[in-house]
């Protein structure tokens, strides 16, 4: 069935199409209405699942853990400073090895006070353990929610993940979505029975304390290897996806005419749709360019982007987000990733607080990357769109 959706509603239908039995969660702007879609459908009968109102985000992931460790299905929804808030408990999810699945919608961190879109909040939290999937439109969204929990749930995997989507620009814009039939999602994801869970017939203790002789360190290891097992089951889980309801992601990345590219550009979220009309442009002007969008931030596509990656000229890496360290946390990924290849690779940093990412600034980025091959890298990184920057003028 094919409705006009929000973001928002898409990750909504997500979780009831995935029969989530445990949903808590507090309000904050852009992410309010997905809650509040769900309480509608609870409110209606529509979706067999217990809704607990809470009273701060913090809160929220502590009642999904607790759930969670009950053996049901969980889910939670939130953004910006709520995602924040609720550090300490993101590492215990994923420490605890629990596979929650979050939607976060993504708003700048204040101040200034905004409520408009960059990737701050969730890169702040990329070394959480939690996986985190970065969508492109709608259709996405509603997917990746189905897919992100047989991929958590997956027994090689067992770890918490985050379906991200980009304020306003995802969150409130509609676009028409298919919600896949509940028996065909039955189909796919099975229901969730744990190996491991709180047993009043069957005591066994949970995150106890480890002296520093005992297995932490071993149990950290384990979680680890997790997450690169996670790298195989995204793109396993995204072919079956594909089987089933003739729609795919490519898995942990998506690739735009890049077979035949000798510049490419690596972007994440909704930017990567005005990347690939830019693609388009340029390669009509005889531009070799394409386009490689990053759908799994962690685990971190390593082995894809270099074997992507290894043949081109020069490099451009596009951040919605900025570090305190050397360039943007995306663009040191991808620089490490491509270690020994003697490719040039800068990155660009851009659209922070909600500000257009343009065609415009987006073919001066590609053409900047163009003539890196040809007349040498001047930076390693560099804003992009300030106001008054005319080099960058959007």
């Amino acid at each position: 069935m094919k409705k006009m959706l929000t973001g928002n509603y898409a990750s909504a239908y997500g979780a009831k199409v995935s029969k989530v039995k445990v949903v808590s969660a507090y309000p904050i702007t852009p992410q309010t209405t997905i809650v509040e879609k769900i309480a509608e459908f609870i409110a209606n009968g529509e979706f067999d699942g217990k809704y607990i109102r809470v009273e701060s985000e913090h809160s929220a992931m502590a009642s999904c853990i607790a759930a969670e460790n009950t053996g049901v299905r969980t889910f939670t929804a939130t953004s910006s400073h709520g995602l924040a808030l609720m550090h300490e408990m993101l590492h215990w999810a994923s420490g605890a090895r629990l596979p929650i699945v979050m939607s976060v919608v993504n708003r700048s961190l204040g101040p200034p006070w905004s409520i408009w879109s960059d990737q701050q909040d969730t890169i702040s939290q990329r070394d959480t353990g939690w996986m985190q999937i970065y969508t492109e439109n709608n259709q996405e969204v509603l997917d990746s929610i189905i897919m992100a929990y047989r991929i958590a749930e997956n027994e090689i995997v067992m770890l918490p993940a985050m379906v991200i989507e980009d304020a306003f620009i995802l969150s409130h814009t509609m676009e028409p979505v298919d919600i896949p039939d509940q028996a065909d999602v039955d189909e796919f994801l099975p229901d969730y029975n744990p190996k491991f869970k709180l047993d009043v017939s069957e005591p066994m203790g949970f995150g106890s304390l480890i002296m520093p002789e005992g297995p932490f360190m071993e149990f950290k290891y384990k979680g680890h290897e997790s997450m690169n097992n996670a790298l195989k089951i995204i793109d396993e889980t995204d072919i079956l996806f594909k089987k089933k309801f003739g729609r795919s992601y490519g898995g942990t990345v998506e690739t735009y005419k890049l077979d035949n590219a000798k510049y490419a550009l690596v972007m994440m979220g909704s930017t990567a749709s005005t990347g690939k009309e830019v693609v388009d442009k340029m390669r009509d002007e005889g531009y070799e360019v394409g386009l490689l969008r990053i759908r799994s931030f962690r685990p971190f596509p390593k082995d894809k982007l270099r074997n992507y990656l290894s043949n081109m000229k020069s490099i451009g890496v596009f951040d919605r987000s900025y570090t305190f360290g050397y360039g943007g946390a995306v663009f040191s990924e991808v620089r490490n990733t491509m270690y020994g290849k003697n490719i040039p690779i800068k990155g660009y940093i851009g659209g922070l607080g909600g500000r257009d990412v343009t065609m415009n600034l987006i073919e001066k980025i590609f053409l900047d990357v163009v003539n890196m091959s040809e007349k040498g890298q001047d930076k390693d990184y560099e804003w992009v769109g300030l106001n008054g920057d005319k080099r960058w003028s959007q």
